[in-house]
């Protein structure tokens, strides 16, 4: 077996996930993915019809996330045509995902050398599809087999359950804000992040756009929970609500009063990506 090496990684700014508010609102999936696997190619010096495969992670492959995000960013970065890409959907894990089967690749020799990563436009229109969102797209069967409700009144029915509190939550979204703004101001990101370009070459965005480093405990306890009206939701004519999609799994009085927006993903983009290369792990030598 051989070893995988990360060559490089590299990141755009995080922006907020709103349409038409964050930075990167306007920017096209395809776009954004290109710029990271463009500079990929330059930081690196690799020529690109020496990339066996190009593995992306994306979770919502609808709209302008559709049709193999990961190929058509690599088309669009100006990489040789002959370095395939396939994309993944792992949900929030389609990134990682993509990495850990990157490494796995060059490790059993398939591949000499892998690019893996992943984008997700959050502010992208019609990301989930219309109405409200099911996990399991109106299988009506698949529903009563395993009910799936929203991720969001999971955690919190989770928090319920482990005696997580709001207070709690919190103070770990605003430890996470401290941290970040201490790496931010140290400059911890400086060399993975790459500054977005709009397709007229202004500068869209070169800097973490989410982060806010004024929060305080008191902003926090004032915000409304995030998920409490999305709990009781009507999502059919026959009642079907998040709630009671829980509680056909576990009978439990949900709370929809631990988790706050400070503590969930709200990023507009966000691609990481890592190139990978084999190399022989040295004979032993006893």
């Amino acid at each position: 077996m051989v070893d995988a090496l990360i060559i490089d990684a590299c990141r755009t700014p995080r922006g907020i996930g709103k349409a038409g508010k964050g930075a990167l609102s306007g920017i096209h999936p395809q776009q954004s993915g290109a710029t990271v696997l463009r500079a990929l190619a330059d930081r690196t010096g690799i020529d690109t019809a020496d990339v066996d495969d190009i593995i992306w992670g994306t979770s919502s492959q609808r709209g302008q996330q559709s049709g193999d995000l990961g190929r058509m960013s690599a088309l669009d970065a100006g990489y040789d045509f002959r370095a395939s890409g396939v994309t993944l959907d792992r949900f929030c894990g389609s990134g990682i995902t993509s990495v850990n089967m990157a490494a796995a690749s060059i490790m059993s020799g398939s591949e000499d050398l892998v690019i893996a990563g992943g984008t997700e436009m959050m502010s992208m229109e019609g990301r989930r599809g219309e109405g409200p969102f099911m996990m399991d797209a109106g299988n009506l069967r698949l529903r009563a087999r395993h009910p799936q409700s929203h991720q969001g009144v999971c955690a919190d029915a989770v928090a319920t359950l482990e005696g997580v509190t709001r207070g709690d939550v919190d103070a770990l979204g605003l430890e996470s804000q401290k941290r970040a703004a201490s790496a931010i101001k140290g400059g911890h990101f400086n060399k993975s992040l790459v500054p977005v370009r709009r397709e007229d070459r202004s500068l869209a965005l070169d800097r973490e756009e989410y982060p806010r480093p004024q929060t305080t405990l008191e902003g926090l306890a004032a915000l409304k929970p995030a998920f409490a009206a999305v709990a009781d939701y009507p999502l059919d004519d026959k009642g079907t609500t998040y709630r009671n999609l829980i509680l056909q799994n576990i009978p439990i009085s949900t709370s929809t009063s631990s988790t706050t927006p400070a503590i969930r993903p709200a990023w507009s983009t966000v691609r990481r990506r890592f190139c990978w290369r084999r190399q022989a792990m040295p004979k032993r030598m006893d």
